[in-house]
Formats: structure tokens, sequence, C-alpha cells
């Protein structure tokens, strides 16, 4: 008998009719069990399925006593036959559920305590406890159903691109920290007493190196980790697949992703994927949807209200047209159907976006009724503007408006005026919103390529700064308005991927050139003694030529978050942290020896605090 099979010649979840009579040893977790006196019942689990096990007259004496006194998650190694289960008594809901195993003996491996919570496949309990028994939860159907999911996920990216002839290249986890938009997590060199050591945002530079050393086609499943704000669904460590070539352009990227992804929604979801794939310019998409990542399975759109918001005679629409601001709006189809308190809740998704609120009315044959609907109608006195759709008691500006539209009697109309910036995170807020109350969000996935991002972006006061890392090639006829100081209107060679409104991953084209990357650079405001003591390494590199090159990198969480239909992505990872970043299972981050700060050459000067994470 070898090593495995002294503990087990079979699975839990693996026998069935066909190994009746069949000697087995057998090892897993108690998962429930039921004492009848004469018959003993309890079932076995590990990670592949359940096998009820059974000790009755035709038993011995050992078998019946090894199933006495169990509880909840003992491990047990068993030896018994498999018979067939009375025919009444089989469960068609369970693979093995035509089959038993008649105990002969039974060894406790390892007593298990009271447990903080069933396991089970449904059970109510807060996230953070499953967090913090995290090896408990993983025991449970639903995660260990998502661990098998990513490990074929990943298995189908690594055979795609091992099969266009990429080289998976491990590169470093300790490095230099360099600009790359978020704070580095730092690390401290016992070694070189005041130096410090960054853990990688990405493996940005190196991948680039690789193209520079003739790698030609790089691919990592990486861990990136980076210093930010958290939200519910990201994550201060993730996992991103990682891409670069050389000698390549947009196009090349493009199918290359394209054929990597089609190759995981076959092998995850059986499903052909549709190629190639959607694509929107960045501005049509803004124009359009109100952002960068919009989820085409929601026919909303925004529509530019600025000429005939004018014409309304309302003081909000003056007052941020004249500033320079936005009128924008959207319809709603069938949403006069909406209760109040659902229309509130479009209004709450717009001030939570930081806008001040939201104008809206309800589109009926008689009229629109809504606070917008004062604006809207003729005033007293006045003949009503004949309108292309029957709705009546309509000014010229009021019709003019609901034109633009395309509203219908039955429809809600909702406007946002607000300063640029506002008025995008706005409006795709009550797009978002307004879809999922209508139930609009519907149809099969929808992915789509993103591409020709400004090179900048402005800020709420007017200034400029990069929109992406300083190593994104701008459109080349953009290049002599770079060169000659603008920054409007400069258009990126960068693109994102999105799968139904979540940014999957993002790439461009990159810099190869030193005299271009020189001018970036003085661009984004890097002296140029700033620049090479940031990237002496990476320009240094580009001396010896560079050939072009391009790349992708997709975040693999929130893409499989979105294929196992999981809430979050958390229920994707295996041992994850909350949203302030904190452990609860290890109670990381904490505070550590003072002799470690010691020899690290570190003097703290605030109380050390522990995380009651």
């Amino acid at each position: 008998m070898s090593a495995a099979a002294f503990w087990r010649s079979h699975a839990c979840g693996e026998l069935r009719a066909t190994d009746e009579g069949t000697e087995v040893v057998l090892a897993g977790w108690v998962a429930n069990r039921r004492d009848h006196g004469v018959v003993r019942f309890v079932d076995l689990r590990d990670r592949y399925g359940i096998i009820q096990l059974i000790a009755d007259e035709d038993a011995p004496e050992a078998g019946m006593e090894g199933l006495t006194g169990l509880h909840p998650e003992d491990v047990l190694q068993v030896k018994g036959i498999v018979r067939m289960r009375v025919a009444g008594q089989r469960n068609s809901d369970r693979p093995t559920g035509e089959v038993e195993v008649l105990v002969h003996s039974v060894e406790k491996l390892s007593s298990a305590a009271r447990l903080p919570f069933e396991i089970a496949d449904h059970i109510d309990v807060p996230e953070e406890m499953l967090m913090r028994y995290r090896y408990l939860d993983m025991r449970r159907t639903p995660l260990q159903e998502r661990m098998a999911l990513r490990t074929k996920a990943n298995h189908a990216f690594r055979t795609a691109l091992i099969g266009e002839g990429f080289l998976e290249i491990e590169t470093p986890m300790m490095t230099k920290s360099t600009p790359e938009g978020a704070r580095d997590y730092l690390v401290p060199s016992r070694s070189r007493q005041g130096s410090w050591y960054a853990l990688p945002q990405s493996p940005q530079l190196f991948k680039q190196l690789c193209m520079v050393g003739g790698m030609d086609k790089y691919f990592q499943i990486a861990r990136c980790m980076r210093d930010e704000d958290l939200r519910a669904d990201r994550q201060p460590e993730f996992t991103q697949l990682d891409m670069e070539m050389s000698f390549v352009d947009e196009e090349d990227i493009y199918g290359l992703v394209e054929r990597a992804m089609a190759a995981v929604y076959q092998e995850v979801k059986g499903e052909e994927l549709a190629l190639p794939l959607e694509r929107m310019p960045y501005e049509e998409s803004i124009r359009r949807y109100a952002s960068d990542k919009p989820d085409l399975r929601n026919p909303i759109e925004i529509v530019n209200l600025a000429q005939e918001g004018g014409q309304l005679s309302f003081a909000l629409f003056d007052k941020v047209l004249q500033s320079g601001g936005w009128v924008r709006g959207i319809r709603v189809p069938g949403g006069a159907a909406l209760s109040r308190k659902q229309i509130d809740s479009i209004e709450a998704a717009a001030k939570d976006a930081g806008a001040g609120g939201a104008a809206w009315c309800k589109v009926s044959e008689e009229g629109p009724t809504g606070p917008l609907s004062r604006f809207l109608q003729v005033a007293e006195g006045e003949t009503p503007v004949d309108c292309p759709v029957k709705i009546g008691g309509l000014s010229e500006g009021g019709a003019a408006l609901l034109k633009s539209l395309e509203a219908m009697p039955g429809d809600l109309v909702v406007t946002i005026a607000d300063a640029p910036r506002r008025a995008l995170v706005a409006l795709d807020a009550i797009r978002r919103q307004a879809g999922d109350l209508m139930d609009l969000v519907q149809g099969p996935d929808r992915l789509l390529w993103i591409t020709e991002f400004p090179l900048f972006e402005v800020n709420d006061d007017g200034a400029f700064h990069p929109a992406h890392h300083p190593f994104t090639c701008p459109v080349l006829e953009d290049i002599p308005a770079l060169e000659a100081g603008g920054k409007e209107g400069i258009r990126s060679r960068a693109y994102d991927l999105v799968l139904n409104g979540v940014e999957l991953g993002s790439g461009s084209v990159r810099i190869h050139e030193r005299k271009l990357q020189e001018t970036i650079f003085k661009a984004i405001g890097f002296a140029p003694e700033v620049a090479q003591e940031r990237f002496a390494f990476l320009l240094e590199a580009f001396r010896y030529g560079a050939p072009p090159h391009a790349g992708f990198a997709i975040g693999l969480d929130r893409l499989y978050a979105l294929l196992f239909n999981a809430k979050t992505i958390r229920d994707v990872i295996a041992f994850p942290k909350t949203a302030t970043g904190s452990c609860p299972l290890t109670g990381a981050p904490s505070a550590v020896d003072e002799t470690q700060l010691r020899e690290l050459g570190i003097e703290q000067q605030i109380p050390a605090t522990i995380n009651e994470a």
C-alpha cells in the first residue's frame, strides 16, 4: 500500500454503484451524525464530496464503537466495504447517494472543539466572523468551489499564453520605490539602515526591462500591493495577470487578450465568447454613459441638455451653464411607475456621488408632474406647444427638452446640473440606480474595449495631471501639440477592458524612445534630475536599444468575482482583508517588538497599538 493509500484509497465524493463490494479506506471530517440505537449513520466529508457511513447489525463491533461519541468536524480514518443503499433510502441529490460504506473500523485522527458556526452551504454568519475563521469557511462548498474555479481559470490563462509563445517570468517583490499612482508599502533594510525597499504596485518597470532584454513575450500571475484608500471591492494586495509584448501595437494586444478571455470563458462557463469584442473611444463613452466603464446591458444613455435647459427659466440651470457646468439628463423607460421612495433613491444616488441633487419629472399625456415639471409647462395664458408625442401643457423649452430625451408618456426624466466632474459621477450613479430599479440590466455579458484615453486629467481646481503612469505613449498625431506644451485634448495609446460596468484591466503602448520619454517627464513636471534619480535604471536600459512594446494587466480578483457570481472580491480570495485593510484571522497589521525596530534603525514616535481586527 502506498503512503497515500495508507491514509485513503478513495475520496469521499468519488464512490458510485460500480464500487459495490470494494474495500475502501477513507479520511475526512464528520459532517453529520445520526444515532438510531442499533443503526448509526455518519456523513463523512472531504473536498471531493460526502459519503454516508453506516454501522448496523452487519458491522463488526469495532465499526459500531467507532461511530459512537463523535462530534462535528472530528477528523476520521475509516475502513469498510461499499454497499448499495436500501432502494427507498437513496439520495438522488448527492453523487454518492446510491451507496454507503459499512464501517469495519474507525480511527479518530483529530478531535474538534465546539464550532463558532455550522459548516453548511447556507448559513447566516457575519462576514468578519467567516474571515476570522477562514479555515472553517474553506470547508464549506461555496468557497471550495470558487477556489477550484479560480484554479481552472488560472490554468486556462496560462495554457492560452504559453500556447502563444509567452514566457512566465517572476519579478522582484522588493524593489525601488517609484511614483506609480498610489502610495508604496515600504520595507526597511536591516543591512542598509535608512534605506527602504518598496513592495510592487505592479511589475510595470520590470516587464518593460524584459522587453529591453529581448524576452519578447512576458506574462506573470503577479501579486501587487498598493497603500491606497480602500473601498468595498478593493484590497491592499491583489492579483493581476500581467502581460507585455515586443514589436506590437494596440491591435496585437486586443487580439491576444480576447483569445485569452475566450479560453477562460470556455473553461469556466462553457460559453463561446463572441470575438472581436466591442470598442468605444473614451470621449464617446463619456458622452453617452458618463463613465469610462459603462455597463452596456443597461440601455439608458446620457443626453446633453445644455441648449434646451437654457430655455426653461430655471435659475439653477442658468447658473450652472453660465459657470461652464453641465446640464445632462436621462430618460428612464417606464419610470413613471416608480414610487416616490424609489425616485428618492435615485436622488440619493446623485447626492452620494457629490452632486447637489437631481431634478425629475414623470411624463404623462396630460403633461409632466414632479419638481422639474413647473419649468417645462406653459405659463398661464400662453398656448401650449405641439409635441410630436402626445404630451400636453408644454412650453417651447419643455417640449424641446422632452424631445431631445425622446421621452414618452410613462417615462421618468432625471436631470443633473453641476460642475463637469461632479456631474459625470452623479450621472453614472443615477443611470446605474435607475437601471437596477427598472430591472433593465439584462442579457449576456458585455465586454468592451475603451480606447484613446486622455493623457492628462483635470483636477477640480483646473490643473492638469497625468492620467496614467509616465511610460504611456501619446497618440502619434498629438505629439506635436504635446511638444508645444499642450495638455488639453492630448490622447494616449491607453486602453481598458470593461465587463458589465466593471473595469477588468488596463494597458497601453509604451514609450520606447528616450527623447519622447523626456518630453513626457517634462510635461508632467519631472525635472531631468528628478526623472534620472527615480527611473535611472530604466532610462539607462533604453540607451541600449529598446524595442517598441505594449502590455496589459487584468485584475483577476475582479474578473473572478464576476465570472463566479460572487458578492464581493473577498469571496474569491483565499485569505482576504476587510475594507479597512485588517486581517481578522491573524490580527494584522499589529505591533512589533521594539528589538526588531532597533535592529532596523527605526525609532517609533507614536505609541504602538495592536489592531483588534
